[in-house]
């Protein structure tokens, strides 16, 4: 007569029997924290990154840290990843630029944070933030004042002021430039 269990008497805790295994046993698994390739699962998770968008080495080396790699297997993926092209700190940086400036109105101050926070070098920074000239840059500035004064038709001009001066420094712009624009163009509404 067979006992509790299986058809065959067997349970799955009784030791000896081939097939059978244990609550909690393991099939062709390492054991936890053992993982045969690091470099290949690293170069994994960085290409993943980089099919959503471009990303900067420190983008891709802070992700990296956080998932525990090595110091070794981190600077080895990221130099060959340097190396056939698929990080270009600088590439990022002028795109990251011209898309920030020319859709949301960033300014060159707020510009130069924003890639300070994403890890690109200072040098290669200034670099991009330079193809953003002051004419473009007051340019840009004129029509986010634009913009804004037709929804402020009913409002003083010193609160109208006030408001346009806050949204530009949001935005990154230079105290001096912004009070410029905004007297310009309430003087032309008004």
């Amino acid at each position: 007569m067979s006992g509790p269990g299986n058809r065959d008497g067997s349970t799955q805790d009784e030791p000896g029997r081939t097939g059978r295994r244990g609550r909690g046993a393991r099939r062709d698994k390492q054991p936890p924290g053992h993982d045969p390739n690091p470099v290949a699962k690293a170069k994994d998770i960085c290409l993943t990154l980089l099919t959503a968008r471009a990303r900067t080495r420190s983008e891709l080396e802070q992700s990296l840290r956080r998932k525990e790699f090595a110091d070794d297997v981190i600077d080895q993926v990221l130099g060959r990843l340097d190396e056939v092209g698929l990080i270009d700190d600088a590439a990022f940086a002028d795109a990251w630029v011209q898309s920030r400036h020319t859709y949301q109105g960033l300014g060159r101050r707020a510009l130069k944070a924003e890639l300070h926070r994403k890890g690109v070098p200072d040098e290669v920074a200034a670099e991009a933030i330079a193809s953003v000239d002051h004419e473009a840059e007051e340019q840009r500035a004129r029509e986010l004042v634009r913009k804004r004064l037709r929804a402020m038709s009913e409002l003083d001009d010193t609160v109208k002021l006030r408001r346009l001066l806050g949204m530009l420094a949001r935005k990154g712009y230079s105290q001096g430039l912004a009070y410029s624009v905004i007297k310009d163009e309430l003087n032309s509404t008004g």
